[in-house]
């Protein structure tokens, strides 16, 4: 992974975490790994996945780990992905592509 977007991806991890202070709802993994997985790698999105897991919520890095190799990512209803981008765009998340390798 290059500097760049290796730098892209751990500002994202930043942001979400400001973003969800009290930590990602566990009903909103399922949409925002979805919606990050249509511009990430999904080593990209296991990082991130893993750097928010268990801080202050329930789900653990093997739920996740479980949703991302599922194909539950795909099943997000449309009220938790409207839910979900009206919350990362709100906190300003970057909608134009990341940096390409």
């Amino acid at each position: 992974m290059s500097e760049d977007r290796s730098n892209f991806v751990k500002r994202a991890v930043e942001w979400l975490r400001a973003g969800y202070p009290e930590g990602v709802p566990r009903q909103d993994y399922v949409a925002l790994l979805g919606l990050l997985r249509r511009k990430l790698t999904e080593d990209e999105i296991r990082g991130i996945a893993r750097s928010l897991a268990g801080r202050h919520d329930p789900i653990t890095p093997s739920d996740i780990e479980d949703m991302i190799n599922s194909t539950v990512l795909q099943d997000a209803s449309p009220e938790d992905v409207v839910r979900v981008s009206a919350h990362l765009a709100a906190g300003g998340w970057p909608l134009a592509d990341p940096p390409a390798d």
